[in-house]
């Protein structure tokens, strides 16, 4: 069975599908591995670690993917590369389906299986594969980063012959992966460390690596999380007493960190423009969202933005700004990912379609989008059933 690991193509990405620990990890399972030239550059991975760990070097994508069985990738392919992916492969790679409009169907049409990996199902026996977690978990330890990159001050209290600097004030907005990885680092750096978000199992959380919980806690909030651990729409009534409170809480901090995300629609606006014309002078707001729409309203998508003195970071696929740990991570997720579809006798594909981590991320198969969350409603039998993302 032959597996092509593809150089990814869109904008803003630096990241590769597999690494050379995953590469010989293949091939110790006896799988046969083409490498397009050049495709873990980005990511330090030079073609010479590839060939060292088994894998043979491609020139072009077309030599790649031919008479490949497994295409791995990071992104979702562009429509100019399905011409060269054989009919009957199998594509895993991050679909993002809610937003590919045409471009899932043109995967269906092109007769690719495809897994979209951003839908793993959040369950103990798929943590390894979870490509959401490893990725997000980066992407707020680099959103810290990136809000000292811009903030005039330190965070940490010191003491020094000169004077005292007082602790930079941090807000978290959504402590989730990536949020909760933002609250640690910060809290690292010796930042007060204040935190929000609608699900009530994220207060403990927040506490418990030393930050303060802020949200208003009424009979709604308690009913906001999904069975698969996701944040619930909030109705507009408790949307507007959340805002209240931020709106109270925001004009004390010195740097905010939005990380909130509904699945399958756009980012929620977190901070508006009156809130943000209500932060100190040199603030700093980094919005994780931007890519789905941004969690600030006045975030410029790829750009920092100064408005009223203060600093909006709105850059592009943050994770890929660490591009070689968070390659290495995704290439985890894809290897057990696959190891799982793999039989290890016969060196071939062996999949369980009944398996609810395959039912959860098939996304296309035999010439049709299939994953219940993305076929019409007239012509999904069961929809209320699926998944979710």
């Amino acid at each position: 069975m032959k597996i092509a690991v593809l150089k990814e193509r869109r904008a803003h990405e630096h990241r590769v599908a597999a690494s050379p620990d995953t590469i010989k990890k293949m091939v110790k399972l006896g799988l046969e591995v083409a490498v397009e030239n050049g495709a873990g550059q980005s990511a330090s991975y030079l073609d010479e670690d590839y060939e060292d760990a088994g894998a043979t070097i491609a020139k072009t994508a077309a030599a790649t993917m031919k008479g490949a069985d497994v295409i791995l990738k990071v992104q979702r392919p562009e429509p100019s590369e399905l011409k060269s992916m054989p009919s009957g492969a199998h594509l895993f790679a991050l679909i993002d389906p809610y937003r590919a409009g045409d471009e899932l169907k043109a995967i269906a049409d092109a007769g690719l299986t495809a897994f979209a990996m951003e839908f793993m199902p959040r369950i103990t026996r798929a943590q390894s594969m979870d490509v959401l977690s490893s990725q997000a978990n980066l992407a707020g330890y680099k959103a810290v980063l990136d809000g000292c990159a811009n903030f005039g001050r330190a965070l940490p209290m010191m003491m020094t012959a000169a004077g005292k600097i007082p602790p930079a004030q941090v807000m978290v907005m959504g402590a989730g992966v990536a949020g909760l990885q933002a609250i640690a680092t910060a809290k690292r750096l010796g930042a007060i460390v204040n935190a929000t978000d609608v699900r009530p199992a994220a207060k403990e959380q927040v506490e418990s690596l030393g930050g303060k919980f802020v949200a208003v806690e009424d009979e709604e909030f308690k009913q906001a999380e999904t069975a698969g651990g996701y944040a619930k729409e909030m109705s507009a009534e408790y949307k507007k007493k959340q805002a209240a409170l931020i709106a109270e809480t925001l004009p004390k901090m010195d740097l905010v960190i939005t990380t909130a995300l509904i699945p399958g629609r756009p980012a929620p606006v977190l901070i508006d423009e009156d809130m943000v014309k209500s932060m100190k002078p040199g603030a700093v707001i980094v919005d994780l969202a931007v890519d789905n729409g941004g969690n600030c309203a006045l975030s410029k998508p790829g750009d920092v933005a100064v408005v009223e003195d203060v600093t909006i970071v709105g850059y592009h696929n943050v994770p890929s700004r660490l591009a070689a740990d968070a390659s290495m991570l995704y290439a985890n997720n894809i290897f057990n990912f696959l190891s799982l579809l793999v039989d290890k006798e016969s060196k071939d594909l062996a999949i369980d379609w009944d398996d609810e981590i395959v039912k959860g991320t098939l996304v296309t198969k035999d010439g049709k989008i299939v994953h219940p969350n993305l076929v019409p409603a007239e012509s999904s039998d069961d929809k209320a059933g699926a998944s979710a993302a």
